[in-house]
C-alpha cells in the first residue's frame, strides 16, 4: 500500500461515516496564532475543541502537514522527520470515545489489513484527580485487543492550561517474532495512533473543569503508518523517500545518518519555501535558514566542494507534488542556491574569525554565545570550522 493509497483509505473511511474533509495544506498557522508553524493535526482546531462551532460541522477529517524543530537532534535516525503529515479525525461534541475507538480498530483491521494479533493498546488508569478510563477499557476488551493501563502516558494536555483528557494509544508489533510483552516493556511495540477524549479544561490552579461539549481528537503519523504497512524499519525506505534514496547516495556518498539528515532537511526546506517562507534572521525565515545551513554543514563536512546546484530537479518536483504545492521548482532552486551563497560567505567570515588568537584554545559557552549572537555562527558550524583547522 503506497502513501497515496494509504491517505485515500483513511479519508474515505471517515467521509463514508459523515466526516467532512477539511484543508490541512499549509504549515502556516491561522492569523493571530503566536506559533511559527503548525506542529500537530489538532493545532488549528484548538478553539473548536474548546467549544467554538466549526463551519464544516461536528465531524471532521484531514491530512495536516506539520513542522517540529524540537527533534532536530534526532534527525538521522530511522523515524524522526522535521516536516511530516498527520492523519486526523475529530468529533466536536458529536459521537463519543467508544465510537472513535471502534472505528479506529475497524480501519486498522479491515482498511489497512493489520491483524488483531499485532495490536496492543494503552488506556488511562487513573490518578489523584480522575479515575480510570473504564469506558475505553471495556471497549477494547470487547474487541479482544490486549490492554495495558498507564497513568501519565495516557493523559493528553495541550499545555499547562487548556483542553485535556484521557487518551487511548494504539500500538503495532514490529518485531520479527510473535508479539510479546507490552508497550511499556518492549520497544518493538510502536505507537501509531492516539485517540484523545477531550473532556476537561485545566485551569491555572491545576484543577480540572469539565468541558460543556466533550470532543474526540485522533492523530496518526502518516510516515510511521506507511513504514509499518510497507514492512520497513525506516521511513527512508518507503516510497516517500524513494527518489531521494535512489539519487543522492551516488551523488554525494554520505554515510547513512548524514544522508538521512540531508534528505530530511532538504525535503523540509522545499516544503517551507513552497508555503511562501523565505530565509531571514527572525521568525519562520530563521527556522528555514537554520535547517538549510544545518544540512549544508553536514553536506560539506567531508567534501567542501559539494553544492546544492547538483541537486536533481526530480527531487524538488517529487516533494512539491506530494505536498500539493503549486510553487515551481525554479523558485525553490533559486532560494536554496541563494542561501547556499550566503552560507559560503558566512564560512569565509567564520574561518577568518576563528583563525585569530582569541579562538585558538578551548571555547567557553560565552564564546559560543558571542559567535552566534554577534556573527551568526551557530555552535555546530563553529565546531565544523574548527575541525577544518
Amino acid at each position: 500500500m503506497d502513501t497515496d493509497r494509504t491517505v485515500r483509505v483513511f479519508t474515505d473511511f471517515y467521509r463514508e461515516r459523515g466526516h467532512h474533509l477539511i484543508t490541512g495544506s499549509t504549515l502556516l498557522p491561522p492569523p493571530g496564532d503566536p506559533v511559527l508553524f503548525t506542529t500537530s493535526g489538532m493545532h488549528p482546531l484548538t478553539p473548536h475543541l474548546e467549544g467554538r462551532p466549526h463551519h464544516r460541522g461536528s465531524r471532521l477529517v484531514n491530512v495536516q502537514r506539520c513542522l517540529r524543530t524540537t527533534d532536530l537532534d534526532e534527525i538521522g535516525d530511522s523515524t524522526h522527520l522535521t516536516v511530516f503529515e498527520m492523519l486526523g479525525s475529530w468529533s466536536l461534541g458529536d459521537y463519543g470515545h467508544s465510537q472513535s475507538l471502534r472505528w479506529g480498530y475497524e480501519l486498522l483491521r479491515d482498511g489497512f489489513g493489520i491483524p488483531r494479533e499485532r495490536l496492543h493498546v494503552t488506556v488511562f488508569g487513573g490518578d489523584e484527580q480522575v479515575g480510570p478510563d473504564l469506558e475505553s477499557l471495556r471497549t477494547w476488551q470487547k474487541s479482544g485487543v490486549p490492554v495495558e493501563l498507564t497513568r501519565k502516558d495516557n493523559w493528553w494536555s495541550n499545555g499547562p492550561v487548556g483542553p485535556c483528557g484521557p487518551d487511548s494509544e494504539i500500538f503495532v508489533w514490529t518485531g520479527g517474532t510473535p508479539p510479546q510483552g507490552t508497550p511499556t516493556t518492549d520497544p518493538r511495540w510502536v505507537e501509531i495512533w492516539n485517540h484523545v477524549f477531550m473532556r476537561y479544561r485545566r485551569l491555572e490552579d491545576g484543577s480540572l473543569r469539565p468541558l460543556d461539549r466533550p470532543s474526540v481528537d485522533t492523530g496518526m503519523g502518516l510516515e510511521r503508518l506507511v513504514t509499518i504497512l510497507q514492512g520497513h524499519d525506516s521511513v527512508y525506505d518507503t516510497d516517500l523517500f524513494e527518489p531521494w534514496m535512489r539519487l543522492l547516495p551516488a551523488l554525494w556518498g554520505l554515510d547513512e545518518p548524514s544522508l538521512r539528515l540531508v534528505c530530511d532537511h532538504l525535503r523540509s526546506g522545499v516544503v517551507v519555501i513552497g508555503d511562501g517562507v523565505r530565509p531571514s534572521n527572525t521568525g519562520r525565515g530563521y527556522v528555514l535558514r537554520r535547517v538549510v545551513r544545518r544540512l549544508l554543514t553536514t553536506l560539506r563536512r567531508d567534501d567542501p566542494s559539494r553544492t546544492l546546484s547538483d541537486l536533481p530537479v526530480e527531487l524538488l518536483q517529487h516533494t512539491l507534488d506530494h505536498f500539493r504545492t503549486s510553487c515551481g521548482t525554479g523558485l525553490v532552486r533559486d532560494v536554496l542556491l541563494e542561501e547556499e551563497r550566503r552560507f559560503d560567505s558566512l564560512l569565509e567570515r567564520g574561518r577568518r574569525l576563528l583563525s585569530g588568537p582569541r579562538y585558538r584554545g578551548p571555547l567557553s559557552e560565552e564564546d559560543y554565545g558571542y559567535l552566534h549572537d554577534t556573527h551568526g555562527l551557530p555552535r555546530d558550524l563553529v565546531l565544523s570550522l574548527r575541525r577544518e583547522g
